[in-house]
């Protein structure tokens, strides 16, 4: 009786391949996997290896570095917990660090809307916790109008010539070429739009990395619209992780809660609004808390001003983490009148029991 062999292996030159209505599909072995990794060695292209700051020091150093092509990471948080203000500080230290691109596509407010937000924030934002000479969002709408305004000899001020708002504007302008905004659309911001988008990038800039921001993914378009909610976000998030493996870019995604987690005491990740596609398709998910609704009273009732204290800050966790550990908490306090955190953060001291936070 003949042995069966040890392997079945495919002639050299035979080309596993199979053409569908919808694209083809091509098995590679390790091994031709692997020599085309050394070869990209040995040419130096290993950007997709390299991680991108994303500029929150606790952050970075919990996921490895930075997002990486082809991750897709999830923002999730009860609303005025600064979900927007994380990703829009998120993409600006990505852009003013120089390494990669940023498209970031926003559903819910426009361009001009962001970039005040943008201004306020670099009035602030490298020399905190000094304040002093920032300038909060209201006063960045009112010097935008009195710059509209006309001067006594009838002609307008130039926005740079304004003394508050000329530091941030100066500061915008070295990275603003590396940063884009966009408002997004109900019918052209589709998955394939955002994949148009990305594939045009690559034609204009060449390997260039690109992080993609989307703000928020529930307000992604899916056309024609499914009968459930739980059926869009399933497609939505199916295809943001599509794009950034297929096309090799980072994805970040704001994600909104259900009504059970808006009634939580503590936000996780189950409370996602829409499916537990969310859940698996995500390789790292970020969930915002008020630390005052999250720690234990008894570390408040007999301290008032550890109350207030609380307030001022927000905590991090990272509630799944493919590449390095999870179930970190980390805090950050808020500056939202300027709308940014501070990035240094640190690690909460108090512990997790039974979904509360509490002192030793």
């Amino acid at each position: 009786m003949a042995s069966e062999p040890d392997d079945i292996q495919l002639a050299p030159r035979a080309a596993w391949r199979v053409e569908g209505p919808n694209g083809s599909l091509t098995p590679r072995s390790a091994m031709d996997v692997l020599v085309d990794l050394s070869e990209r060695i040995a040419a130096g292209e290993v950007d997709e290896y390299q991680p991108i700051p994303l500029g929150m020091t606790p952050v970075d150093r919990a996921i490895g570095g930075g997002l990486r092509p082809g991750e897709l990471l999830l923002i999730g948080g009860a609303q005025g917990t600064g979900k927007t203000t994380m990703a829009l500080q998120m993409a600006r230290n990505v852009a003013s660090g120089g390494r990669a691109n940023v498209l970031y596509i926003c559903f819910e407010h426009d361009e001009q809307y962001l970039l005040n937000r943008l201004i306020a924030a670099e009035s602030v934002i490298d020399r905190l916790p000094d304040r002093s000479a920032g300038v909060k969002i209201a006063d960045v709408r009112k010097e935008i109008l009195l710059a509209g305004m006309p001067d006594g000899s009838g002609t307008t001020v130039q926005l740079t010539a304004n003394p508050r708002l000329r530091p941030s504007v100066d500061k915008i302008a070295r990275y603003g070429h590396r940063l884009f905004l966009l408002r997004g659309s109900q019918t052209a911001g589709t998955i394939d739009g955002i994949r148009d988008l990305v594939r045009q990038h690559r034609e204009i800039s060449g390997d260039r990395p690109l992080i993609v921001m989307v703000d928020y993914l529930q307000k992604v378009p899916v056309l024609p619209e499914p009968p459930t909610e739980t059926e869009k976000v399933t497609s939505v998030v199916n295809g943001l992780k599509d794009i950034a493996l297929t096309e090799g870019v980072g994805m970040l995604a704001i994600v909104a809660a259900d009504k059970e987690g808006l009634k939580a005491a503590r936000l996780r990740n189950y409370h996602l609004r829409g499916s537990s596609a969310i859940n698996y398709e995500a390789d790292i998910i970020f969930i915002l808390n008020e630390k005052y609704n999250i720690v234990a009273k008894v570390n408040i009732e007999f301290n008032p001003h550890a109350a207030q204290r609380f307030r001022d800050w927000i905590v991090l966790t990272v509630e799944k983490n493919r590449g390095g550990p999870d179930t970190v908490e980390y805090e950050f306090e808020k500056h939202f009148e300027f709308s940014c955190f501070d990035p240094i953060g640190r690690q909460v001291q108090e512990k997790l029991i039974e979904e509360r936070l509490y002192n030793d």
